[in-house]
Order: structure tokens, then C-alpha cells, then sequence
């Protein structure tokens, strides 16, 4: 007010040269000038040789503070924060046009939180200049990653924020918002950044995500737990079940599963005890049913089948009383005839007796490797003359494969098995017609198949055909095919028989192959 008051009478300005460093010094201000109220700069701390220099500042009197860029004695610019003051002397006015200057102490005096850093960017390049960077502690060493975001807020004008990874580590990323801070005209002059430390936030993420972890790990192992409780209270009494009742389709009845609670799951083990002790019971009744119902047959088949030849010998005794009253020459011919028909009745009832003795003592296999095509041609060269030598010729056919059909097999039971078959074919063309026999391998099985054209069965016979006793020949034990069977399933194969009435019949025999060479060696 003084300066004002003296210069608004008359006063000399040189007196007050140095009073703008005086006040600045004192007031901790980098800049300070006083200026006439015609704009001419009485003192200047940053430049005492501006002394009557014009100040383009002092227009703005008592505005906002504006930033500025300050040219110094040495040739350098600094960019400072200025503000324009009117003091009134009497009639005059003076102004007072003091900054500070944007760095690293201008930094220091902002007040900060806990984890926030400010940084402030300067630079009169166009490019992006990384030295241009200062914090509190100086030049910042990693400028790079705020590169995109000084640039963005240089070039738009306007706030810009992002999240920064300074090192690379998550632990490490800040929230950075760009203010960009601009002159009087609207150019960008420097760029103040605010980061804000992530890493509390980080932190709670990943002690949420441990506990998060934590809950899904002992869901898991609770989880584990009660499968392995279900599994011990109920999947593994029922897969015991599972396995009980398999074995009884096995055939063996007297299985029985432990009971080990009193629960729905003990109710069903004591229903299925039940049931296997109900079915071991009904199997007795049934064996002994089965056994009466077979002695039974067996004693109506012998009675069939020796009545046949006892009839005829009844009435060859009868004869031979009868001829003792006639004449020496009638008596020797009744005699000679019935002696002959009693020789033939006795070797039908030998044939008889051998057949059933023969299945009631079926031998156990007695198994070697062979070649189901040295049976087959053994059994077909034994019965050749009988097809050609009969009035109604019998075509053979034969289709056998070229390789061998190794199989682990009694060779006496299947030729006398294959013979059966193939002496039923004939029997079922009386006419005559064609004899087809087939051997190959069908992946794991050798098959065999015997066919005939005569006269065909029906589904109720193809049913029955291999009971034993049972036969639709007019002659017969009705044992041929029950002993194919037997000697089949000796041999852990399957028969079965495929027809079509008045279309003849084919019986397929299938028997488990031996791995051929190459898949042994395999």
C-alpha cells in the first residue's frame, strides 16, 4: 500500500527494486512481481532486470488462479501457479502477481492419503517424454506404464482414468486418474497424476477368494465324506445285492447277503435271504419232481420200446409149442423160422438196451486240439457210399473253409455227434434230395452246420427236438439229438436247428475257436 501511495504522488519506483525477492523470501513464494497499475513491473524476484517491463498478467486482477510459464534469467522455463492481487494506495493500485512453482516441493505441500501418490508430469515436447515424470521423490524411475494415460489426457483435455500395473504384479496396480492442467488459452501445460494403491482391495479379493477356496475345499471333503457314508449305508449293501443276485442266476441258490442294519436297505437283504432260501426249497421240490417226471418217461419209453420186440417173441414161443403136435417136417420148418425171428428180436433188444446205456454213461471229454475239417471229411467219406448206393440219391455239398478250424475238442464225441446229425439228415429225405454240411470260424466261434431238404419240422418240434425220449420218427429211442446235445454242451458250445416246414432243416453246432497263430503270437 506504501508503493502504491508513493507512486500515486509522484514517487520514484527504483527505490522498491528489490522489494518483490524481499516478500517473496518471506512469504515462500518462487515468483513475485509488483506491477504499476499501468502494467510496467516495479520489482521482480525471479528477474530483477524485467525492472519496466510490461505484464500482461495484471489484466486479470483478482481472477482465479491460472498457470503460466515462466522464462528465468538462465534461459530456462518453469511452469508455475499464479495468482494476481490489487492493492489500492490512495488514488494508485498496484498489483501483486505471485506462483509457485509445479515441482517436486509443489508436490510435497498437497496433502495425501494413506496409499495415494501424486505425480506430475511436465513436459513442452509433443512426444512423450519419461524424465518429464517427477513425484515427491523425484524423477520417476518406471514412467512407461502412465504413458497411455498422460498422453490421452494431453490430447483430449479432459480427466482419464485407468488401473496401472506398475511392476507387473496385481498386488502392485494402482487407480491412476490424468487431470490435465491447463493455461489461461486452454493448452494442456502439465498433467498432475493420482494413483490410488490397489493392493488393500487386492488384498480383501484374495482373502475372499481364499475363504471362498477354504468353503469349497471343506464342501468338497464334506461332500467326499457323505458319498463315502451313502456308499458304506447304501451303494455297497446294494452293489452286494447286485453281486448276490447274479450268482444265484448262476445257479448257485444258496447264496445269502449279511444284514447290517434295520433300515429299508436290511429289509430288501432279508427279502432276497428269503427268497434264495424259497428257491433253494422249490429247487428240492423241483429235482425231485424232475426226477420223478424222468423216471417216469424213462420207464413208459422202456416199456415202449420192449414191447415192441416182446410181442413178436410172444407169438414166436407160441408157434413153437403149437409145432410139437404137428408132423417132424412142419414142426422143423416152424422151428427154423421162429428161431430166426428170436434171433432178431434179441439183437433188437440188445440195439435197444445199448442206446439207452450209452446215454445214461455219456463219457467226459477227453479234449485235444484238432481240426473240425479232419472230423467233417471223416464223417462224410464214412457215410459217401451210403448216399450214392440208395434207390433215392442223396446230393452231397460241402462248403469248408480253407484254413484250419482249430478247436479244443474229443474227436471220438464230436465225429460220433456230427454222425448223428448227419444220419438224421438222411432219415428226413426219403425221396432223396440234398445234404449240405458247412464249417467255418465266425470270429471267436467255429461253426458247423448240418442241412437237409426233406420235409421241414414244425415250431412246436424244433421246440422239443432235443428232449431226451422225444422223436418223430416212427422208429426210435428219441436219444440221438439229446446225445448231440450233451456232447455240445460238454464242450462248452451251443446247437440249435433252424427250419422251415417243408423246407427241410439245418442244425448249427458252435464251438469256441483257438486263437489262430498270429493272434497267439500276438
Amino acid at each position: 500500500m506504501r508503493i502504491a501511495f508513493d507512486l500515486g504522488h509522484g514517487g520514484d519506483p527504483a527505490p522498491y527494486l528489490n522489494r518483490a525477492a524481499a516478500l517473496a523470501q518471506e512469504y515462500q513464494l518462487d515468483f513475485l512481481e509488483i506491477v504499476s497499475s499501468d502494467g510496467s513491473i516495479v520489482s521482480s524476484a525471479q528477474w530483477p532486470a524485467r525492472f519496466g517491463y510490461k505484464e500482461a498478467a495484471v489484466t486479470g486482477a483478482n481472477r482465479m488462479p491460472f498457470l503460466k510459464e515462466e522464462v528465468l534469467p538462465d534461459g530456462s522455463t518453469q511452469i508455475g501457479l499464479f495468482a494476481v492481487h490489487a492493492v489500492r494506495g490512495g488514488e494508485k493500485t498496484v498489483y501483486l502477481v505471485g506462483g509457485t512453482r509445479l515441482d517436486r516441493e509443489f508436490l510435497m505441500s498437497l496433502p495425501a492419503l494413506a496409499g495415494t501418490q501424486i505425480f506430475l508430469y511436465r513436459s513442452f515436447n509433443a512426444g512423450f517424454d519419461a524424465h518429464g515424470l517427477v513425484g515427491v521423490k523425484g524423477n520417476v524411475g518406471n514412467a512407461a506404464p502412465y504413458q497411455s494415460l498422460i498422453n490421452q489426457s494431453r490430447a483430449s483435455g479432459q480427466d482419464s482414468n485407468a488401473v496401472v500395473y506398475p511392476s507387473g504384479n496385481l498386488e502392485d496396480s494402482v487407480d491412476v486418474t490424468a487431470i490435465p492442467l491447463k493455461a489461461a488459452d486452454g493448452t494442456v501445460m502439465a498433467v498432475l497424476i493420482v494413483a490410488n494403491s490397489r493392493r488393500g482391495m487386492v488384498e480383501v479379493q484374495q482373502h475372499i477368494k481364499a475363504i471362498a477356496y477354504g468353503v469349497a475345499g471343506g464342501g468338497i471333503l464334506f461332500a467326499i465324506a457323505a458319498s463315502l457314508w451313502i456308499a458304506a449305508r447304501v451303494s455297497r449293501p446294494i452293489e452286494q445285492l447286485a453281486r448276490a443276485a447274479g450268482e444265484v442266476a448262476d445257479g448257485r441258490w444258496e447264496t445269502r447277503v449279511s444284514v447290517g442294519s434295520h433300515d429299508e436297505v436290511g429289509m430288501l437283504a432279508n427279502s432276497f435271504n428269503r427268497m434264495t432260501s424259497q428257491l433253494v426249497e422249490q429247487r428240492e421240490r423241483l429235482v425231485q419232481a424232475e426226477r420223478v417226471a424222468a423216471w417216469r418217461e424213462l420207464a413208459r419209453r422202456l416199456a415202449h420200446e420192449l414191447n415192441n420186440p416182446l410181442f413178436p417173441l410172444q407169438l414166436t414161443v407160441e408157434n413153437l409149442v403149437r409145432s410139437r403136435h404137428l408132423p417132424q417136417e412142419q414142426c422143423d420148418e416152424i422151428f427154423a423160422e421162429s428161431a430166426a425171428t428170436l434171433m432178431a428180436e434179441i439183437a433188437n433188444l440188445k440195439t435197444i438196451v445199448a442206446r439207452f446205456s450209452d446215454f445214461s454213461k455219456m463219457p467226459k471229454p477227453q479234449e485235444s486240439n484238432l481240426d473240425v475239417r479232419e472230423v467233417m471229411q471223416r464223417v462224410l467219406v464214412l457215410f459217401s457210399p451210403t448216399l450214392d448206393q440208395r434207390e433215392q440219391p442223396i446230393t452231397l455239398k460241402t462248403q469248408i473253409a480253407p484254413d484250419p478250424l482249430m478247436v479244443s475238442a474229443d474227436a471220438e464225441l464230436l465225429h460220433r455227434a456230427l454222425s448223428n446229425l448227419v444220419l438224421n439228415a438222411i432219415d428226413a429225405m426219403p425221396d432223396g434230395g440234398t445234404l449240405t454240411a458247412v464249417a467255418a470260424r465266425k470270429g471267436d466261434v467255429v461253426q458247423i452246420s448240418i442241412s437237409d431238404t426233406g420235409t421241414g419240422l414244425t415250431p412246436e418240434e424244433c421246440q422239443r427236438l432235443f428232449t431226451p425220449y422225444y422223436t418223430t420218427k416212427q422208429h426210435g429211442t428219441g436219444l440221438g439229438l439229446a446225445i448231440v446235445q450233451s456232447v455240445v454242451a460238454d464242450h462248452h458250445g451251443t446247437i440249435t436247428v433252424e427250419s422251415i416246414q417243408g423246407s427241410g432243416a439245418t442244425f448249427v453246432i458252435e464251438l469256441p475257436a483257438l486263437p489262430i497263430a498270429s493272434e497267439a503270437r500276438a
